[in-house]
């Protein structure tokens, strides 16, 4: 299960980003982007970051999880297209393998949601 080292990763840079805050920040919600060739489950990512952020400074803290589709460009036709994962990668109308990716192998925070806390 991946999901569970990503969430590891993703505790350890928004520590990082929160320590190096001047004021004490009460974070709300984290919100990810997530591409659909990377594979990764959005409901095992979510609970993976439940379980690891119990007791710590992120328990409590919402996730929340953007999907961005996979989508390729076929230079032969010259238009985007959007894959099967699993199934057809290959431009649908000229059959070319499937050489250039617009989007889906994003894996990143988007942004924080947090406020002062006092």
């Amino acid at each position: 299960m991946h999901e569970t080292d990503m969430t590891k990763a993703l505790i350890m840079t928004v520590r990082d980003w929160y320590d190096s805050q001047p004021e004490k920040l009460k974070i709300e919600k984290i919100h990810l982007m997530v591409g659909e060739f990377t594979c990764v489950e959005p409901v095992s990512l979510q609970f993976a970051f439940e379980v690891q952020t119990a007791n710590t400074f992120l328990a409590g803290v919402e996730l929340a999880i953007k999907n961005i589709p996979l989508i390729a460009y076929c230079h032969c036709c010259q238009k985007d297209y959007h894959p099967q994962i699993g199934q057809q990668y290959s431009c649908p109308t000229c059959r070319s393998p499937m050489e250039d990716i617009r989007s889906g192998r994003e894996l990143k925070i988007d942004h924080i949601e947090y406020s002062l806390d006092s």
